[in-house]
């Protein structure tokens, strides 16, 4: 227990970039830049999506609620590091903290639950072809969505209401938002109730789904191999690849995060691993989406050129 009076303790001051000193203007400069791209990168995705007819299929309607779900990840959690970055606002209520804890974990484990449900796609529509329709109707499609973004914010109610129950002594976090082991090494007792939800909630929406994605994929390989011609493997292992990119990096840096071993925990190597799944995770969806989809830049030429014409 420590000792210091924890009642009066209503905002927390971040202290994540102290250390950088004279490189913070640079580092604003360099995360506004991605951050910018990340914004615009998903929206034109949206976009596109939206208004090219060719693309109103269910992978691309879960590639759209992934992208709004990034766009949203990305305003909970960088705007206020950007302040923090040329010292207009290091400070954030108790409240304020709880608030930004609560949103960047539902839409942290909702983007989870997303790429398991593209990878659930995919499946269909690789080993299930003639059914692909059936099975993934917009009913279904909606449905599969909407059940997504209440898991995953039902999930993260649930930690931030059992972490701000507790009492603080320290209003000092080692980091540049509100995540949830630099506030529970806030807490005036050993959060030992808290760990246990945060692996169990770990363990729902990275291990899972993770597990899922790993056994569909290995149908959809093991459907790939039997199909006759080099370039029909090819054609069909493409429609894959794009998301198959996304999901290793994505849950590779998620179980970096949060299954590391706590005696391991470093203030430097934890910024690292934040930096990495906070901002330039979110800009990996449009980059991978964009660069490595042939159907997405043929709906973006459709798209600039309709525009020339007019």
């Amino acid at each position: 227990m420590r000792s210091v009076n924890h009642t009066g303790i209503r905002e927390f001051v971040f202290q994540g970039f102290s250390n950088f000193g004279e490189h913070q203007l640079t580092l604003f400069v360099v995360f506004l830049t991605l951050y910018m791209l990340t914004i615009a990168g998903n929206v034109i995705i949206v976009t596109i999506i939206r208004i090219d007819h060719h693309l109103h299929t269910p992978m691309y309607f879960f590639l759209s609620v992934l992208s709004t779900s990034e766009t949203f990840y990305s305003l909970v959690i960088i705007p206020r590091m950007l302040s923090s970055l040329i010292g207009l606002s290091q400070s954030i209520s108790l409240e304020g903290c709880g608030t930004q804890l609560f949103f960047f974990l539902g839409f942290a484990i909702t983007n989870c639950l997303l790429l398991a449900v593209m990878g659930y796609d995919r499946y269909v529509a690789i080993c299930n072809p003639l059914r692909y329709s059936i099975i993934m109707n917009w009913r279904v499609c909606t449905i599969l969505a909407s059940s997504v973004c209440a898991t995953g914010f039902s999930l993260s109610l649930v930690q931030a209401v059992a972490i701000f129950r507790l009492p603080f002594c320290d209003s000092l976090i080692e980091h540049f938002f509100c995540d949830v082991r630099p506030v529970l090494d806030l807490a005036c007792v050993i959060p030992i109730i808290n760990d246990i939800f945060t692996l169990i909630i770990s363990l729902l929406a990275i291990t899972v789904p993770a597990t899922f994605i790993f056994v569909s994929y290995v149908l959809i390989i093991s459907t790939i191999v039997k199909i006759a011609s080099a370039e029909g493997r090819k054609k069909t292992f493409s429609t894959c690849a794009s998301h198959l990119t996304v999901v290793i990096i994505h849950y590779g840096c998620a179980s970096i995060a949060y299954f590391k071993p706590k005696s391991e925990n470093t203030k430097d190597q934890d910024q690292l691993i934040s930096v990495t799944y906070t901002v330039i995770t979110p800009l990996l969806n449009p980059v991978v989406y964009s660069l490595r989809n042939k159907e997405v830049q043929d709906a973006l030429r459709r798209v600039m050129g309709q525009k020339s014409l007019s």
